[in-house]
């Protein structure tokens, strides 16, 4: 199981980030990506090295796993939660692939705050405002109960945070200052993660006369 939890991982990350990159390259003669944001020390800046740090955890988990060095945590179990965790970890990269080519050329990682991408809200996005990154954590998820170690854990974990740090601390800001009233009016109907949660009221916008 652990072995094919690394493929997943393995194959998936090439395909959503590397692949992706380049096919964003070609297309806007730009990556997408635009790196970790902030100042050192900051929260913005820990969201970023959060991200990527959970995304370093998820792969060492697995490598350590795949040679049995990992330990599981006591009494787990990975028969029928491996197999649940085989579907999860599938339809999340699934997912992440899917969100990521209904962005098209709005596909970034990272925020630069001078750049104006077209406002997505179509197919995946009309479900949740972030769905790449709800199928991340799906992802996520499934490979943590194909290879429940400490290590895949603290992986997920640290995954949730970083989304959430990066989606309100970041991003959010971001898109309601580039998108004024459209952005906001698209949160206010729509969630942030799961569908019909954490959509945002006035109280939770910036203070200003959207247009």
């Amino acid at each position: 199981m652990a072995i094919t939890a690394l493929l997943i991982y393995l194959v998936g990350s090439a395909v959503a980030f590397g692949l992706r990159t380049v096919l964003q390259l070609r297309r806007t003669g730009s990556s997408g990506f635009h790196g970790i944001s902030g100042k050192p020390g900051s929260l913005r800046w820990w969201a970023g090295i959060s991200l990527v740090a959970a995304l370093v955890l998820g792969l060492t988990a697995l490598a350590l796993a795949v040679v049995d060095v990992a330990a599981r945590p006591s009494g787990s179990s990975v028969d029928a939660a491996g197999l649940v965790g085989l579907v999860l970890a599938l339809v999340g990269f699934a997912g992440v692939l899917a969100a990521q080519t209904g962005m098209g050329s709005s596909w970034r990682i990272g925020v630069k705050e001078t750049e104006r991408t077209e406002l997505v809200t179509g197919g995946l996005f009309a479900l949740v405002r972030n769905p790449i990154f709800t199928a991340m954590v799906v992802a996520q998820l499934g490979l943590t109960l194909m290879v429940p170690t400490w290590l895949s854990v603290a992986a997920l974990v640290c995954l949730a945070a970083a989304v959430e740090m990066q989606v309100r601390l970041i991003e959010e800001p971001y898109l309601l200052t580039t998108h004024g009233g459209s952005y906001a009016r698209y949160a206010a109907a729509t969630g942030r993660f799961i569908p019909g949660v954490g959509r945002l009221t006035t109280s939770g916008v910036t203070p200003r006369s959207w247009p």
